[in-house]
């Protein structure tokens, strides 16, 4: 298996990452503050691959600024969006 990850990430470190930027107060964070921010050190290759998963499955946004929180998990706003309209 020639595409097998090298640094894997746990479901621990998923979570930690995660409630990381959910906590974060400004809108965008770049990857050193993220880095800075967390409560245990984590792989930068790890780091990475959760931050990827975190975007395909669209929880964050990543930019050139930075990543921001995006998923909304406020039920009015997802029944919401499919009936509204698109400017």
């Amino acid at each position: 298996m020639s595409n097998q990850l090298e640094h894997a990430p746990n479901l621990n470190t998923v979570i930690m990452v995660e409630e990381t930027l959910k906590k974060a107060g400004e809108s965008v964070i770049t990857i050193a503050e993220l880095k800075r921010r967390l409560p245990k050190q984590v792989n930068h290759n790890t780091l990475k691959t959760i931050l990827e998963y975190l975007e395909e499955s669209n929880k964050i946004a990543v930019s050139i600024k930075g990543i921001t929180w995006v998923h909304n998990t406020n039920l009015n706003l997802r029944r919401a969006l499919p009936g509204g309209l698109e400017i």
